[in-house]
């Protein structure tokens, strides 16, 4: 088999199914994904059966937060959960490359990117780095609809939702080999936001209307 043609791996459906089950035993301490090194898995032929972008926030490690082992997933974080190019490369590279059928964007709630972002767009600063501003200048196009609103906890959370929508839309048609997968029906890209505060991962953008009831 050529190596751009990659075995087929679990549906999108069902990728999408076995993270909110891994995310449930996470919130109720039935963890079952923890593992010690091991020279057979490290050897292993890399087949992740989902991608994750994620941001870098301590508080939200994917593969915890989804209670899944070396090797599941294909993840990639960067503060804000942004899509830059490097980003999109290595989505295609994963996407192309080894099967995965599932792209989840992951944000999650008290973003610090995001909440940066609304403070200087609020009160019409420049942040001092040029290499925050990198971040945040990817994030302020997406939340001008919102940054007028007086700052408030339900105002963050929409401005999270909406920079986790914006990259999911940004990896579905900013890219023309994500796009083409995504319209072969070969990958299905969602959005998710985790609750710090609870847990929980809710799948929010992107789901399949058949998917909804057995997801949070």
């Amino acid at each position: 088999m050529r190596r751009s043609d990659p075995p087929p791996s679990l549906s999108a459906e069902d990728a999408l199914a076995r993270l909110a089950e891994g995310n449930r035993r996470f919130r109720t301490a039935t963890t079952t994904r923890t593992q010690p090194w091991s020279e057979e898995l490290a050897r292993a032929e890399q087949r992740p059966f989902a991608i994750v972008l994620g941001c870098s926030d301590a508080r939200a490690p994917v593969e915890i937060v989804f209670d899944q082992g070396l090797g599941d997933l294909f993840v990639v974080r960067i503060a804000g959960n942004i899509v830059a190019p490097s980003i999109v490369g290595s989505i295609e590279f994963a996407a192309s490359q080894f099967g995965s059928r599932l792209v989840v964007v992951m944000g999650h709630t008290d973003c610090g990117a995001v909440t940066a972002t609304l403070r200087a767009m609020q009160a019409g600063l420049e942040l001092a780095s040029r290499n925050i501003r990198s971040i945040t200048d990817r994030i302020a196009p997406h939340l001008e609809p919102l940054h007028r609103e007086e700052r408030s906890e339900d105002l963050l959370r929409e401005a999270v939702r909406a920079n986790v929508r914006a990259s999911a839309d940004h990896l579905r048609h900013g890219s023309r080999v994500l796009e083409d997968l995504v319209l072969a029906g070969r990958i299905l890209v969602v959005g998710a936001e985790h609750e710090l505060e609870t847990g929980v991962v809710r799948f929010f953008d992107g789901v399949p209307e058949a998917l909804r009831s057995r997801l949070p």
